[in-house]
């Protein structure tokens, strides 16, 4: 049976440049109308029909998205409202942990149990990774039923809980405090963690501090938190936002700190109490060679590869205390601990709490704004509340029974050094 011959349509003819063309009208995906041109009436068919099939998927894969697609739009959406370095964060996580195990699949045709099948292997990660893809997903699905692409949900009832517990970091000791500022004592960490240990300012307030809200001429001297820092494409970028609008806040501080801090000053040539060689803030991988220097003081066992017989061969080094580096004799293993940026701040509101601060007072220090002189008194007035004579921390011996001001008996686990600190800032 001979094949039908196909009936090309009769188009209309327009001259351009003294050319003549057949031309026909489509409408796009979007509603609008589309000319299309071609020298032939048969070429120009091909044309309309290869753009109408371009726009039946457009408009089909709009309808029916994957979840690939549908990922990247929302991805695109939280481009508005969300920093750059958490749009990577969601980025990264969304490709390894949805898309990779749910890419091709089409919306409405993933179940629950494709939902917990994709969750499996981050029930072996850490609690806080689990979280947030659970989240992501959860976000990805409901933003998806709100604009009527699904009618079922799949992640309703999805239990939000779901990998391994993260081992809490404890608060460093009096003791541990001693010998990390003893071993880190003129090396380029140490006015980092001082300001972490006796401002219990965040990483990115530290390396976001400048000059000009640090005020140690003052009754009563303070640091002023107002600007945060983040990298992008490992570059510093210091921004007014900070984590939450009630970071903005004025934190008193010890003599300590002053004494470290205006003798930074001194010698220092740029609006950044933390900067690097020429007086700009830190890049991220800046940081992470200044943090160096603490992590490659300690005793936690580390890795190394050689290649024998073309094969790499994993090793394990575990540093003995005391002892120096081989090739680098200058650096000797002191610290027998763990130690982080974030765990300086943990041990700053630790010992708060553990000198008898009230928890409400702890919270305008390290969280809440604290701008009027009527709270920033209130914080002082506190402190004094708790420790009524000035050589209370004197006579509180160490593991020993102790007295409050306020009567109350207590077993001291730590050193009361932190109590004469407190003195200080009234």
């Amino acid at each position: 049976m001979a094949k039908k011959k196909t009936q090309i349509p009769k188009y209309g003819t327009i001259t351009l440049k003294g050319i003549q063309y057949y031309r026909t009208r489509i409408t796009d995906a979007d509603g609008k109308e589309l000319s299309l041109y071609a020298a032939t009436c048969e070429e120009l068919y091909e044309k309309q029909l290869e753009a109408r099939k371009q726009v039946e998927e457009i408009i089909f894969h709009r309808q029916h998205p994957t979840v690939a697609e549908y990922g990247e739009k929302w991805l695109l959406m939280q481009s508005a409202k969300v920093s750059a370095s958490t749009l990577r964060g969601y980025t990264r996580d969304m490709t390894n942990y949805i898309i990779k195990p749910l890419g091709e699949m089409y919306m409405e045709e993933v179940t629950a149990d494709d939902i917990r099948l994709a969750l499996v292997p981050l029930s072996k990660k850490s609690e806080g990774l689990y979280n947030k893809v659970n989240m992501l997903l959860k976000c990805i699905f409901y933003a998806a039923e709100r604009n009527q692409i699904l009618e079922h949900n799949p992640c309703a009832g999805i239990s939000g809980k779901g990998g391994k517990p993260t081992k809490k970091k404890e608060a460093l000791t009096d003791q541990q405090v001693a010998v990390l500022l003893d071993t880190v004592k003129g090396l380029p960490p140490y006015l980092f963690i001082m300001l972490g240990l006796y401002s219990g300012l965040r990483r990115e307030e530290i390396l976001a501090l400048q000059w000009d809200c640090v005020f140690l001429d003052e009754d009563t001297p303070y640091l002023s938190v107002r600007r945060a820092w983040r990298t992008e494409h490992n570059r510093p970028v210091i921004s007014t936002v900070l984590k939450t609008p009630a970071a903005k806040r004025d934190i008193p501080i010890p003599k300590c700190l002053v004494d470290c801090l205006r003798e930074t000053k001194e010698n220092s040539i740029s609006d950044y109490v933390i900067a690097d060689s020429k007086g700009e803030p830190l890049a991220a991988s800046q940081f992470q060679r200044v943090w160096q220097y603490v992590v490659v003081r300690s005793t936690k066992p580390r890795n190394y590869y050689k290649y024998v017989n073309g094969q790499s061969i994993k090793y394990t080094v575990t540093p003995t205390l005391g002892m120096t580096q081989k090739n680098q004799p200058k650096i000797r293993y002191t610290l027998d601990f763990d130690v982080t940026p974030h765990q300086l701040r943990h041990t700053y509101i630790t010992n708060l709490l553990y000198a008898g601060v009230d928890p409400k007072t702890v919270q305008y220090v390290t969280v809440n704004e604290v701008n009027s002189n009527q709270k920033f008194d209130l914080i002082r007035k506190s402190i004094l509340s708790i420790l009524q004579t000035k050589n209370a921390y004197d006579i509180m011996p160490i593991g020993k029974e102790i007295i409050s001001p306020c009567g109350q008996k207590s077993e001291s686990p730590r050193s009361c050094s932190f109590l004469g600190f407190l003195l200080i800032l009234l």
